[in-house]
C-alpha cells in the first residue's frame, strides 16, 4: 500500500479545506494518507491581527520525514503569482535530501488557492512544482478526465496543472463542490500512479 503525503500551508483555511479532501481521494484509492502542513513564520500577533486561522489540526511535518513516503502533494495559496514564505522555506531546508536524491522517483502533485480567476493559479502551481522537479519527482496534474475543470455555467477553480480553488479577495468564498471533486479526484490520481510505480 503506497503511503502519500498531502503537505499544506493555509492561512485562512482553504488549502486545509482542499488538503482533505485530497486525502479523502487517496483513501479511496485504498492507499495510506498522512495529512501535515508546514510551519507558520509570522508572528502570532500578526497572523491574529490579520484573521489568519490559527487553530489547525494537522501536526508540522518535518523536512526529514518526506522520504518515507512514495508520493506527496503540496498545497500553498498564491502569493502575487507565487508560493508563499513558509512553503519555500521549508523546501529550502530539503538540500540534504536532494543531495542524496532521497526523492527521486515519488510522484509529486501540486495544488493552490487565488483571490481571484486569474490571481496566478499557474504561476504558483509551477512554483511549486518547480521543488518537487529539482529533486527529481515524477510530476501529475490533474487531467482533462476530471470533467469539472471544463466546466463554463459556474466560476469555479480547476486547472491540468493541479487542483485549484478561488477564495476572493476578502476570503469570503469557500472551496465549492466541483473544487472539492477535484481535490479528491486530484488525490486517487496520485494514489494509483503510486501504486503502479510501487
Amino acid at each position: 500500500m503506497p503511503k502519500v503525503l498531502v503537505l499544506y500551508y493555509s492561512s485562512y483555511g482553504h488549502i486545509e479545506t482542499m488538503a482533505h479532501a485530497i486525502a479523502e481521494g487517496v483513501q479511496a484509492n485504498d492507499a495510506e494518507v498522512v495529512v501535515k502542513r508546514v510551519p507558520e513564520l509570522v508572528p502570532e500577533d500578526v497572523a491574529k491581527a490579520h484573521h489568519f486561522k490559527t487553530e489547525q489540526g494537522a501536526p508540522i511535518a518535518t523536512t526529514q520525514e518526506l522520504p518515507e513516503y512514495d508520493a506527496i502533494i503540496v498545497g500553498a495559496p498564491t502569493r502575487f503569482g507565487r508560493l508563499p514564505a513558509q512553503m519555500a522555506n521549508f523546501w529550502d531546508q530539503t538540500g540534504g535530501l536532494w543531495l542524496k536524491g532521497a526523492l527521486i522517483g515519488k510522484v509529486g502533485a501540486v495544488f493552490t488557492s487565488t483571490a481571484s480567476q486569474h490571481g496566478g493559479q499557474e504561476t504558483t502551481l509551477y512554483s511549486l512544482m518547480s521543488n518537487l522537479l529539482h529533486h527529481g519527482m515524477v510530476i501529475t496534474g490533474l487531467p482533462y478526465s476530471f470533467q469539472g475543470q471544463l466546466k463554463l455555467d459556474e466560476v469555479t477553480g480547476g486547472s491540468p496543472y493541479g487542483a485549484t480553488t478561488i477564495a476572493a479577495g476578502d476570503g469570503s468564498r469557500q472551496p465549492d463542490a466541483n473544487e472539492l471533486d477535484g481535490a479528491r479526484y486530484l488525490g486517487s490520481h496520485v494514489a494509483g500512479i503510486a501504486k503502479k510505480l510501487a
